[in-house]
């Protein structure tokens, strides 16, 4: 196992007027498993692939255990990764897919046979040793890609979107495999993925990436609680927070917001803080907008309350919950809440939402960077 440190990455590619990836730095710690987190093009794979010595490096540094790796060849790198299109050879068994590496190496046939072995029963391989990718289900290829990589025991893991061709059962199934795999072995592994679920249930820490720079780094939980920006907190979250323009005053009792016609107190900051601003995006996550007062969780502090009047455009039952599309007198944006199965509420009803004000989030319209709580 070993540390991986990225310091001030960058990748241009000939004749292109912007940087694919933009000084990227990064520590990814021994045996941790990071994801990079982001949507399609946003420079996540570039950064795997220059990890991995199948891109080169037009800036900055790529370490492993401490030794710098810009001019090893990749061979050399003592990394093994495992492709989206699972790269297997179509004419060759599933023991000798996963042999093939061992062999190019040298390793004596009696290791070959025990590594394979092994990694043969961890994932459910054993009956398929003789079979080829062709006989083989989606799931069983992604293993097989898998123990490929697993039988080599490198230093350090790459994963380029493995589970995308998979269908959504199969998806599920063999993210739990590789979370208990990853468990078990303990080997520094970047995972990187466009899926939101896969970064918030494998990853012990997430990169989230966008337009070739990283954005946020924390752990999951962490970083779905505190965005940094507009853009994670969209980004992170299904269906992602509601942001909302709101007016801000400041008065002998604390800052307050006006959302339509309803004002909110601001009691995580203090009015240095939200000093100068006159606008704010306020955030608001959908399971933080209640229909039942008594199911808000606000015990005896009834002041985080505030009812919001609304009209439901439309609802969307999902079996476990239900989304409710709202809209507020006086904002053109829809709002999106999530509440329980059992809801009597259909489209055109009035109603009364109750916002949850120890959830909100606070962010400047102008950097799209989020303002802290400092109360």
């Amino acid at each position: 196992m070993a540390e991986v440190a990225i310091e001030r990455l960058s990748k241009r590619y000939p004749r292109s007027s912007e940087a694919a990836v933009k000084e990227v730095s990064l520590t990814v710690a021994d045996g941790e498993f990071m994801v990079l987190l982001g949507p399609s093009g946003c420079g996540k794979s570039t950064v795997l692939r220059m990890i991995a010595g199948l891109e080169p490096i037009t800036a900055g540094t790529v370490a492993i255990d401490g030794k710098v790796v810009n001019e090893v060849p990749a061979k050399a790198r003592d990394i093994a990764m495992v492709f989206q299109s699972y790269a297997l050879y179509p004419h060759m068994d599933v023991f000798d897919n996963l042999a093939f590496g061992l062999r190019r190496r040298g390793v004596p046939t009696g290791e070959i046979e025990r590594r394979v072995g092994l990694a043969a029963a961890k994932l459910g391989l054993s009956p398929f040793l003789r079979r080829k990718p062709h006989a083989l289900s989606g799931g069983q290829r992604q293993r097989v890609a898998l123990g490929r990589a697993i039988v080599r025991d490198p230093k350090v893991f790459l994963f380029d979107e493995p589970l995308s061709n998979l269908d959504a059962a199969l998806r599920v199934s063999t993210r739990n495999e590789l979370i208990r795999q990853q468990q078990e072995i303990g080997t520094t592994t970047i995972y990187v993925t466009h899926d939101q679920v896969e970064a918030m249930t494998m990853g012990h820490r997430i990169c989230i990436m966008d337009k070739g720079e990283v954005v946020q780094i924390g752990k999951p939980l962490a970083v779905y609680r505190d965005p940094a920006t507009t853009f994670v907190a969209r980004f992170l979250g299904n269906p992602p927070m509601n942001l909302v323009p709101v007016e801000l005053s400041h008065e002998d009792g604390g800052a307050a917001a006006r959302l339509c016609a309803t004002g909110i107190a601001l009691r995580q900051w203090s009015q240095r803080t939200l000093a100068g601003h006159r606008t704010l995006l306020l955030g608001i996550r959908p399971e933080d907008l209640h229909e039942d007062r008594r199911e808000a969780g606000a015990g005896s502090d009834a002041d985080r309350l505030v009812p919001l009047p609304v009209r439901v455009a439309a609802v969307e039952p999902l079996g476990a919950e239900t989304l409710l599309v709202l809209t507020l007198d006086g904002l053109s944006a829809e709002v999106i809440a999530r509440i329980g199965r059992d809801t009597r509420l259909r489209a055109g009803d009035r109603a009364t939402i109750w916002l949850d004000t120890a959830a909100i989030h606070l962010f400047d319209p102008g950097t799209t960077r989020a303002i802290p709580r400092d109360l």
